[in-house]
């Protein structure tokens, strides 16, 4: 896998936290990008918080997949070690190119489960495009009602395509290919496109049109400004949230405001609006601290939009262990996001955070019966990295 940005290293990264053992392979030549991305938290500013997170607990081996030599390595270790899950993100055919395709490699192991991962997916016009989370989401159509009237799209501050689609339907296809080949003992290709995940966002607001619905937009529809459901601005300038759709919260929304007399004339025409500004007045005439107060007890689907540092804190995410300790550099413990998913009978665990460059080259390659001579030659010729012992 060439880990950049976020698909793909979340992807194996859910896996690793399920138990999986995964090696990443890395070129040394064309650094991933989130290992440059600060802050840092050695001191030498070298290991990317980013980085330590996504790669936790994977073992990394360096190489320049366009010498043979490499190419043969990649080959042993599907064949002899057992790596039968690739996970890779190139474009569209650049695996191929590199002889590492799946036609190839499904040669060497039928078993193999072999998933890219791309933005527009391995075939149709557009697989050959660049792109990022924000393309994806305007092109599935998701940005056209994505944001308040008046003011078009809204940046979300967070790569939904990315996670939400990519990693996420990777890593659930994989494990389905998984299920399937121990019921078959065969492999499967999973083609994975960014872009075709965000779809499903649309079955609330959108999955209409499909069946002659009127095109959704901007501020018309529940989630978006349509409704109360919304965000209201507090006196000190903090925001709440309000998430209630049906009538009980509603009703009890308003009557905890103070604005009882508007919950029989909810139907009214042209009530929503008015009722919003009513809303924001008596929201903007107290502080956060004193709504949370009010609402503390109250279930009417009300809660504070928190700063990331207030939301790592919250007794919600103490009391899920949403945050852990991960031996970092140095024997320093680096905190990280939690596996978010709870089992019986199973704890993940953190053995690491995401390896220096090439930490495990001379390990694997040593497994494969390669000597400290022949490691040591393929170095000085660039076909492999061997970075610093642990």
């Amino acid at each position: 896998e060439r880990l950049a940005f976020l698909h793909a290293p979340d992807a194996t990264l859910i896996l690793s936290d399920l138990g999986a053992e995964v090696l990443r392979a890395e070129s040394h030549t064309r650094l991933d990008m989130a290992r440059l991305a600060p802050p840092f938290v050695d001191e030498a500013g070298t290991v990317s918080c980013m980085h330590a997170y996504l790669n936790r607990n994977k073992r990394s081996i360096a190489l320049d997949l366009k010498r043979k030599e490499a190419v043969g390595i990649v080959e042993r270790l599907v064949v002899e070690q057992g790596y039968d899950v690739i996970v890779e993100q190139f474009r569209p055919g650049v695996m191929d190119k590199l002889g590492l395709g799946y036609d190839r490699l499904r040669t060497l192991c039928g078993g193999l489960i072999y998933c890219s991962i791309t933005g527009y997916g391995q075939t149709g016009p557009w697989r050959d495009r660049a792109g990022h989370d924000i393309n994806y989401l305007a092109l599935a159509g998701v940005m056209s009602y994505s944001g308040g009237a008046g003011q078009g799209p809204c940046l979300m501050g967070i790569q939904v395509a990315d996670v939400g689609s990519g990693s996420k339907d990777a890593a659930v296809a994989i494990l389905a290919a998984v299920v399937s080949r121990m019921n078959t003992g065969r492999g499967r290709y999973i083609d994975v496109s960014m872009t075709d995940g965000v779809y499903p966002f649309h079955a609330v607001s959108g999955i209409g049109v499909l069946v002659g619905a009127q095109e959704p937009s901007y501020g018309t529809e529940i989630l978006n400004g349509g409704s109360l459901y919304g965000f209201y601005r507090t006196k000190d300038g903090r925001y709440i949230s309000f998430g209630g759709l049906e009538p009980q919260f509603v009703t009890t929304f308003l009557e905890t405001l103070g604005l009882g007399g508007y919950v029989g004339r909810l139907m009214e025409p042209g009530i929503t609006e008015e009722l919003k500004r009513k809303v924001s007045e008596v929201v903007a005439s107290e502080d956060l601290a004193h709504w949370q107060g009010v609402f503390a007890g109250v279930d009417a689907c009300v809660e504070p939009v928190l700063g990331v540092k207030e939301a790592f804190s919250h007794p919600h995410a103490r009391s899920r262990g949403i945050v852990v300790d991960v031996p970092g550099p140095g024997g320093k413990s680096i905190p990280q996001v939690a596996c978010p998913v709870k089992f019986s009978g199973f704890e993940p665990v953190y053995e690491r955070c995401g390896p220096s460059l090439g930490r495990d080259t001379s390990d694997v390659l040593a497994s494969l019966g390669y000597t400290e001579d022949e490691i040591a030659e393929m170095q000085s010729q660039g076909i492999v990295y061997r970075g610093p012992t642990p």
